[in-house]
């Protein structure tokens, strides 16, 4: 969903929720007729036990593959600081052979660390988004469990701690 178009749906949900209770009667003892939750999604993905084996999955992946592009990048500046070293004394042939050379090595850099980043981002979108489900329906269970009538998730304008609940749901993704 277009995030403009998230941040109207979740102003006009907060509108209501603070415009409705005004208009019900209140139970009896005077207690709030909406219990109402936030979770913090980027904090969330930053310290939840899944988030975290997630992160270090996608490094031990693509370890290998960034070795190789460290490499060729090396190879790419030692190259180029041979030709600004050397190029002014070099026979015209070798200097024209060291550019192709170089121009050569630099396009096959750009587009490994394309194809990289490309590869990389896909990846992290997946796991992303199974980390999206779960939550998802861990949120759920909690939302069921103590009876909660409405759960925000970023973007809010603002959200008080007293309904933060993105704490819960970080250990109970840990403790599944």
């Amino acid at each position: 969903m277009n995030p403009i178009l998230k941040l109207a749906a979740a102003a006009a949900i907060a509108a209501v929720a603070t415009v409705a209770p005004a208009q019900t009667s209140s139970p009896p003892g005077g207690a709030a007729p909406y219990k109402i939750g936030f979770v913090n999604t980027e904090k969330l993905f930053r310290e939840a036990a899944p988030a975290k084996r997630a992160q270090a999955k996608l490094e031990r992946e693509f370890a290998a593959r960034d070795a190789e592009v460290q490499k060729v990048t090396k190879q790419v500046r030692d190259l180029q600081s041979s030709l600004d070293k050397d190029g002014a004394t070099m026979a015209e042939s070798d200097r024209r052979t060291k550019e192709r050379d170089l121009a050569n090595l630099s396009r096959d850099l750009q587009r490994a660390q394309r194809e990289f980043r490309e590869d990389l981002n896909l990846r992290r979108n997946e796991e992303l988004a199974s980390l999206q489900e779960r939550a998802n329906k861990v949120i759920q269970q909690i939302a069921e469990a103590e009876k909660f009538d409405l759960i925000l998730q970023d973007p809010v304008v603002y959200a008080s701690q007293r309904i933060d609940i993105t704490d819960k749901v970080t250990k109970a993704l840990a403790d599944k």
